[in-house]
């Protein structure tokens, strides 16, 4: 019987990177960061290859679209040629007026910080969900991208291990319930733990190389 903590191992060590730290964004408490996420999370939850939609955002960071009044003031063409950049052309028309849409509301609403959107929530993993999935583009998927991510930094919504990271739970062999699956992580932040988890959801070599890992 393959050991689930040989197993844990492997996997956080090889695949627990965040999608966050991956783009590039050393994600804190402070609003650049969480935007820049909050569009991450817009990009991944399209049908498209991770790998594109994290160098999309390093793109559209590249081309100086890091903050919602930036990427408000940007032009259209601009946005799409930044996501171009990024190898995100199937969606890009689309996703370019949605990002300028979104980064409007973000500005209407919340003055441009997102912290003011947490405030809002008040501790309330549903209501938080609601005022995410406002943000033009952003479903359920993304909202749950963006919650995965943000849990450490916003630790009363934690721990954040969805229907995905179950799934990637399942193929590994691991327990299912999301608090015996901290427990086996330790001291793990539990945005690397989901994001680890989702890896091998998405990616049925994930598992396969950590259970080789722990026979």
């Amino acid at each position: 019987m393959t050991d689930q903590s040989k197993v844990m191992r492997a996997l956080l060590r090889g695949y627990g990177q965040t999608y966050a730290a991956e783009a590039g964004i050393r994600l804190k408490d402070t609003p650049q960061p969480l935007y820049r996420t909050l569009v991450l999370a817009s990009l991944l939850s399209a049908r498209i290859r991770a790998s594109v939609a994290v160098a999309t955002a390093r793109a559209l960071y590249d081309a100086g679209l890091r903050d919602p009044r930036r990427m408000r003031d940007a032009t259209w063409q601009q946005r799409v040629d930044a996501l171009g950049a990024g190898g995100y052309r199937r969606y890009d028309e689309r996703t370019a007026t949605q990002l300028g849409d979104g980064a409007q509301l973000l500005l209407d609403e919340w003055h441009g910080d997102l912290r003011a959107l947490r405030k809002q929530a008040d501790g309330d993993p549903d209501e938080l969900e609601e005022l995410l999935r406002r943000t033009p583009g952003l479903g359920p998927a993304g909202a749950g991208i963006f919650r995965r991510e943000v849990q450490d930094v916003w630790p009363e919504f934690a721990p954040f291990l969805d229907a995905k990271t179950i799934e990637g739970a399942e193929r590994l062999g691991l327990p299912q319930d999301p608090a015996a699956l901290t427990r086996l992580a330790g001291d793990t932040p539990r945005a690397e733990l989901a994001a680890a988890l989702v890896r091998a959801a998405l990616d049925r070599k994930v598992a396969e190389d950590c259970l080789a890992q722990a026979t």
